[in-house]
Order: C-alpha cells, then sequence, then structure tokens
C-alpha cells in the first residue's frame, strides 16, 4: 500500500487489530525487514511497517532531509490511517527517528521500543565516516554499501554460519536506490543528541540490543536503561546490530512479553 504523506509516496503495510504498532527500519534497509515481527504479532496487534522516504515502496529524492522529516512523514502516515497513538519500534536509524518522534510529537506516543541504536549524536570521527560512506554510494552504489554495511548489522556467528541471513540482508541493500543511502547518510550525521531527553520519557519503554551488536554496543543501550525511568532492557544472544532478523524468536519474544505489560 501506498499514500501521498507531505506531497511524498510512501509505501507502508498495515495488518491486523487491536493496538497499533508502528515499526521503522535500519539504514539502508526497509520495512520488508520486519516481516517476521509482522507474522508473529498481526494476530494480536494492528500492526503497522513503513518505507522512509528514498526506501523501498516510498519514493527517492536526493536533497536535504532530516530525521525530523522522516519523523514527520511518519506522523502524517498516523494521520492518514486515522491514528492518534501507537507504539513505536524503531531499530538503529529507525530508533534516531523515534527520538524525533518524541521531541515533537510525544503526545502521539503510547509506548516506545528503542532497538539496538543509541542516544548520542555522532562524534565528528564518525560524521566522518558517514560523508565518506555517502561519497561511497554515490561513486559505485548499493553493492559497495552492501559489502561495507554486511559486517556492521550481522553478528560474526550468523555471518559464518547462516549464509542465507547475510545474503538476504545482502538483497534488501542492494533494493535501495542510492539517493536514499546518501540522505540516510546525512541526515544520520546532522542528528541532534537525544541523551538530555532520556530521564524525560515517561511512558513504557522496552530497550532490545543483539550481544554482538558492533554497531551500537550494549553499553549504548545500558546507558539509555540506566536514564529512561523504568525503563526494560533485554540482550539477545548470538545477534548482531539486525537482532530481529537474526534472532526473530527471541526478539519477538521480548516484544510480546512487553507488549503484555501495556495490555495489562
Amino acid at each position: 500500500m501506498n499514500a501521498i504523506i507531505n506531497s511524498m509516496r510512501i509505501g507502508y503495510t498495515d495488518q491486523g487489530e487491536g493496538l497499533p504498532l508502528v515499526f521503522i527500519h535500519a539504514f539502508p534497509l526497509s520495512k520488508v525487514m520486519w516481516e517476521t515481527q509482522i507474522h508473529a504479532l498481526a494476530n494480536h496487534y494492528r500492526v503497522i511497517t513503513i518505507d522512509l522516504r528514498g526506501h523501498g515502496e516510498s519514493d527517492a529524492m536526493l536533497w536535504n532531509v532530516t530525521l525530523d522529516d522522516y519523523a514527520a512523514d511518519v506522523v502524517g502516515l498516523l494521520d492518514h490511517l486515522g491514528l492518534g497513538k501507537a507504539v513505536f519500534i524503531g531499530l538503529s536509524m529507525g530508533g534516531y527517528t523515534v527520538f524525533s518522534l518524541y521531541r515533537q510529537y510525544a503526545h502521539r506516543i503510547q509506548a516506545l521500543v528503542l532497538a539496538d541504536t543509541r542516544a548520542q549524536a555522532d562524534s565528528e570521527e564518525g560524521k566522518t565516516g558517514r560523508r565518506a560512506m555517502a561519497q561511497v554510494a554515490f561513486k559505485e552504489g548499493a553493492v559497495a554499501i552492501a559489502n561495507l554495511m554486511i559486517p556492521k548489522l550481522l553478528a560474526p556467528s550468523t555471518i559464518q554460519q547462516r549464509p542465507n541471513v547475510m545474503e538476504q540482508v545482502r538483497q534488501w541493500i542492494l533494493g535501495t536506490p542510492r539517493e536514499g543511502i546518501i540522505v540516510d547518510l546525512m541526515a544520520m550525521a546532522a542528528r541532534p543528541d537525544s541523551t538530555h531527553l532520556l530521564s524525560t520519557i515517561t511512558c513504557p519503554t522496552l530497550i532490545v540490543v543483539g550481544e554482538d551488536d558492533q554497531a551500537t554496543p550494549v553499553a549504548e543501550s545500558r546507558y539509555m536503561a540506566d536514564r529512561i525511568p523504568n525503563a526494560t532492557l533485554v540482550t539477545i544472544p548470538q545477534a548482531g546490530h539486525l537482532s530481529n532478523v537474526e534472532q526473530p524468536d527471541v526478539f519477538n519474544q521480548a516484544l510480546a512479553s512487553f507488549l503484555n505489560t501495556l495490555d495489562a
């Protein structure tokens, strides 16, 4: 499905009934990364996934876009669907987008799931690395980005023992236009620090991280959990940055347990 949101075509899925769950994907992927979560949860909840602009079925345009624009698209989709509040689940760049949502639209948030992400802004070294990767994307396209990103996205055990998962992630990256990749990188490099927000988050919050996440290590998740009041931290063994893809059963169980507390 797609809708015109903020003058752009935005792709999304909308399955099931009940408490709305909005899943926001990682860089440089799309809503397809949430397939196992849809299958696990759509019988009990209204599960919505979105392609951020420049990804999947959404329009790709090459200009200066911020994570605030991504957040505005997510809220625009909620408005299109007639939803006031939702549970937001963001992984990696999706988590950065969730922080942007919280800054601007906290009244639309019923609960948060922050997966394999961090509250800190990029260091100067990190910003330089993103700009360099944007140049690689511009010159060499998604194939080069896949080669760079897969070791950062997946645990070594996944790469060594589960070539099917690695190949699936590679194909997902290859499906992302270089425009979307470049815009993502510049938007993430420019994002503000969100650490000052942590102590102000009063809604129920689950933090999930892969035990072998190299991009946003466990310490980053523990930092958030220590500062968000009453947050729950779940560490997933044998998973890297894409914990929902590498260990979907464990990820889904953690999510279901958290959602059960909301139902209660």
